[in-house]
């Protein structure tokens, strides 16, 4: 079967993260990273590609991506994966001897970070590594040289110096050479250098920030601004390798669930950096809570194989009897096993990472192919249409309390959500909290659109909301003369659990019946949630953006000068409310008609 590459591209993250590619056995043949995964798999299937990128893309039948927090993390953890499996289409290195080093010797007064393919036997120096590949060493090296300027030349350079190089003018070096700084600053530099490369990055920044505060103390502000300078580099680096923490051996558990497909992804994290994840859709043939679910799926994964048990379990959901799990993993493991969904800092980061990572290839799940065709198939039949239905559309409506109404329309075809035809309504013109007014608006707009001859009808036409949507849906439909459409009513059950909806057909008097375990019932919950989702969040920014604007807008007369005004006048929006028509009057400005418009504008 030939790779569908369009439709897996549809649904890859724009994250940074890394990709397996897979042969039609699940064999891996090559493992890869990228700053942005989409843009990085769409380029293996353009044209352009040398014969041997054209044989590895011929061979692949699936792919598989890690997504990760910053490109640094996607290296590292894209090595560890390339020496574990050993694809046949990677560089592969012989052995741990040719990975690289950063040494610092001992013996010289002003000594360089160098770079190192061997870690020597003698005694000279200090050597930290190993890394991954050449270029994180050197990468390495150019960060600490640009933050810290040490000198990076051969010593025999370094010894016959009489004026300071390039390096010095572009502020890549502090010119030990010409005597232009103490061996005792530039020790102190080098150690912070170090420190950074061991991990403790934030134990420098924290140094650098108080003799900051100590040198503008003194008026040194060359000095305050070089050391700002650090900080805000230093800021910028923990915030692309947080991930790596030098600390902290965990397993980071994340459920994610649709109706009719789940997918739990585990990472693996061990001395605080990413080693992998792994992904599994495990039946749920009882209809357990998520919570259980992934109780019963943990107890399993460490206790029913011989799996290494981390000190640390983070779980995305609070598993029940997660106490008795810990105590029985900590009997396996001869220690102390904690197990916990309340975690801050870096380990809520990894948290977050495997719950997005769980919603990935649970996206990648609902896409594939056959999983598509096979609900389209069971919503043909429980609809007794011809043919599979081409298109759906479903509508819903969201508010508070009737506060910036929006109606949703999701489209979705046989390749999935078609998020190009998604179109969301802002309702005006109808009573606060009037659901079926604001459905009979947006699908008026909608149709009578259709009926002009503008876009394509759909085959099947879901309202969210039950017997008096699907009326309202109908009542539209006829006064618009639009024929050929299936109608659809969803009405939530009474326990508002998935999989106990009561589906109208038509019409009111006429139910659709279908089992919780039914691809047509998954599909028809798939395009509802996304509808769902979709005007909760049209809505919520209508709403942030209404209560974000002044309530001076939109009066006549009162341009961005006169709000200001007003506002600097009395001291903000607050008073201008409070004040009287002859105290608004008072303002540059102002007029008494003006004052008479704003008063009545903010009193009613």
């Amino acid at each position: 079967m030939t790779f569908d590459h369009r439709r897996f591209l549809a649904h890859v993250s724009e994250a940074p993260g890394v990709y397996r590619m897979l042969d039609a056995a699940g064999d891996t043949l090559y493992i890869g990273k990228a700053r942005r995964l989409k843009a990085r798999l769409a380029s293996y299937f353009r044209g352009a590609l040398n014969t041997k990128t054209q044989a590895l893309v011929g061979r692949i039948a699936d792919i598989q991506v890690t997504v990760t927090n910053s490109e640094t993390e996607a290296l590292l953890l894209e090595q560890t994966l390339i020496k574990e499996l050993r694809p046949p289409y990677n560089i592969l290195l012989r052995d741990d001897k040719s990975y690289p080093f950063v040494f610092v010797t001992d013996r010289h007064p002003f000594p360089a970070l160098e770079y190192k393919r061997a870690r020597q036997r003698r005694d000279d120096g200090r050597y930290l590594g190993p890394y991954p590949s050449s270029h994180a060493v050197r990468d390495s090296l150019s960060l600490m040289q640009k933050i810290f300027r040490i000198r990076n030349c051969e010593d025999s350079v370094f010894a016959h110096r009489t004026r300071p190089c390039l390096q010095y003018q572009i502020n890549r070096c502090s010119a030990p050479c010409v005597g232009y700084i103490s061996e005792a600053d530039y020790r102190r530099d080098l150690e912070h250098a170090v420190q950074c490369l061991e991990g403790k990055s934030e134990q420098v920044t924290r140094e650098l920030s108080d003799a900051m505060e100590a040198a503008s103390r003194e008026l040194a502000f060359e000095e305050a601004a070089r050391l700002r300078d650090q900080v805000q580099q230093l800021r910028q680096l923990q915030q692309r390798q947080f991930v790596d923490t030098g600390d902290g051996d965990a397993d980071a558990f994340a459920l994610a669930s649709r109706p009719g497909a789940l997918c739990i992804s585990v990472l693996a994290i061990r001395q605080g950096r990413l080693l992998g994840a792994r992904h599994h859709a495990p039946a749920n043939g009882l209809d357990l809570s998520e919570e259980a679910l992934l109780g019963d799926f943990i107890s399993q994964y460490y206790l029913g194989q011989a799996r290494e048990i981390p000190r640390e379990v983070i779980t995305s959901h609070p598993v029940p009897d997660a106490e008795l799990i810990a105590r029985a993993l900590g009997e396996r493991a001869g220690r102390r096993v904690r197990i916990t969904d309340q975690v801050r800092g870096h380990r809520a980061q990894w948290k977050e990472l495997a719950r997005t990572n769980a919603e990935q290839q649970l996206a990648g799940q609902l896409a594939s192919q056959n999983q598509l065709a096979r609900r389209f198939e069971a919503l043909r039949e429980a609809l007794g249409m011809q043919a599979p239905p081409a298109r759906l559309e479903c509508f819903d409506i969201s508010h508070s309390h009737g506060e910036a109404t929006v109606a949703s329309c999701v489209v979705f075809d046989q390749n999935g959500p078609r998020k190009s035809d998604y179109r969301r309504f802002n309702i005006e013109g109808v009573a606060a909290g009037d659901d079926y007014a604001a459905m009979q608006q947006a699908l008026t707009r909608r149709f009578r659109r259709v009926k002009e001859g503008e876009g394509q009808a759909p085959d099947v036409l879901v309202v969210d909301g039950g017997k008096g949507q699907l009326n309202m849906a109908r009542e539209v439909l006829e006064s618009l003369g639009v024929t050929g459409i299936t109608l659809l009513g969803v009405a939530k059950g009474t326990t508002r659990k998935a999989g106990l909806e009561t589906l109208f057909l038509e019409t009111v008097e006429r139910t659709l019946n279908l089992e919780a375990s039914s691809p047509a019932l998954h599909l028809i919950q798939h395009i509802r949630d996304e509808s769902h989702r979709f005007a909760i969040t049209g809505h919520r920014t209508r709403r942030d953006k209404v209560r974000r604007t002044s309530t001076l807008e939109g009066i006549a007369g009162v341009g961005p000068k006169r709000r200001r005004e007003l506002l600097r006048f009395f001291g903000g929006l607050q008073g201008v409310k409070q004040a009287s028509r002859d105290e608004l009057a008072r303002v540059p400005g102002i007029s008494d008609s003006l004052a008479e418009t704003i008063h009545r504008a903010l009193h009613g």
